[in-house]
């Protein structure tokens, strides 16, 4: 017979869930006030308008597609110089990396997941902008480029500790068996030992993007901020400018209840929903990974 739950146990188990159900209600509150704020802009400006190529509100003009494709290639530049660094580094610190040397980088990279943006962006400004600028021979450093590499390096520690963490909890007889079947380390670590914390490796690559297309000072400080359209493939080394940086420039100076006001939260919603196709994405390969292990075991 099970024993009945004491009274601290129930108030624990009732904090436990409220604090789960909190976080449900606090993404729908937020998505809420988005939607009340963002939805009257459709009312006020054409759809056709919302999605044309000229960004300039003093003119009601109030095109959003430059800010989205600037948002896009900057965040999958940064993904593409984040990703395989990443889980480099994570598999060198995990599976490689003897262990004093482990002890110094694992809580290195947790250091600097927490350094301030601000800080990233002075340094983005004083040294990765010149250098491009010489080194490329761009009329200007201040370009999408620089914000890739800039939000590359933000990303990176993100992946390398979550990927890390993943790795370090694959059970060690995975690889003794994978070493007893005649595979070298180089076969035990990307056959057997990534696979096993495929779920894992996704998260942390899902949590870099998310950290990726979400931050706002750094980009704002080292792209240029120039509305334009970024289709080209030129368009990595000329200025752009992404929503977040266009939300934090101009949200404190824009009238509130105004067409501008509601624009901006529209484009809130626009970033919400391309963040959440992101997580939904992923955790639906996440998922897949774990019906597929749960198949195969059975």
């Amino acid at each position: 017979m099970q024993k009945p739950l004491h009274w601290r146990e129930i108030i624990i188990t009732r904090l436990i869930q409220a604090s789960g159900y909190s976080a449900i209600l606090f993404v729908a509150a937020i998505f809420l006030f988005l939607m009340r704020e963002g939805l009257p802009a459709l009312g006020e400006v054409k759809f056709s308008d919302l999605l044309a190529v000229r960004w300039y509100p003093i003119e009601a003009y109030f095109g959003i597609l430059p800010l989205i494709t600037g948002s896009l290639i900057i965040t999958i530049g940064a993904m593409l110089i984040a990703f395989p660094l990443g889980i480099a580094t994570a598999v060198y610190i995990s599976e490689i990396a003897p262990r004093w040397v482990r002890e110094i980088l694992k809580p290195l990279v947790e250091l600097l997941a927490g350094l301030p943006s601000v800080m990233l962006g002075f340094l983005g400004i004083l040294v990765v902008s010149p250098f491009l600028r010489t080194a490329l021979d761009l009329p200007t450093g201040l370009s999408a480029f620089a914000g890739s590499l800039l939000l590359g390096g933000i990303a990176v520690p993100t992946i390398v500790s979550i990927a890390e963490d993943a790795l370090d909890a694959v059970p060690r007889s995975y690889r003794e068996g994978a070493w007893a079947l005649g595979a070298t380390k180089w076969q035990t670590i990307w056959r057997v030992t990534l696979p096993a914390a495929r779920s894992g490796v996704l998260t942390a690559i899902m949590l870099g993007i998310g950290r990726a297309i979400g931050e706002t000072m750094a980009v704002m400080m080292v792209t240029g901020n120039a509305p334009v359209l970024a289709i080209t493939p030129g368009s990595l080394f000329a200025p752009a400018r992404t929503m977040t940086a266009t939300i934090a420039a101009e949200m404190g100076e824009v009238a509130s209840g105004s067409t501008h006001y509601h624009v901006l939260f529209f484009i809130g919603i626009v970033l919400f929903m391309i963040s959440l196709a992101v997580n939904i994405a992923a955790s639906s390969v996440v998922f897949r990974a774990k019906k597929r292990a749960e198949r195969i075991l059975s």
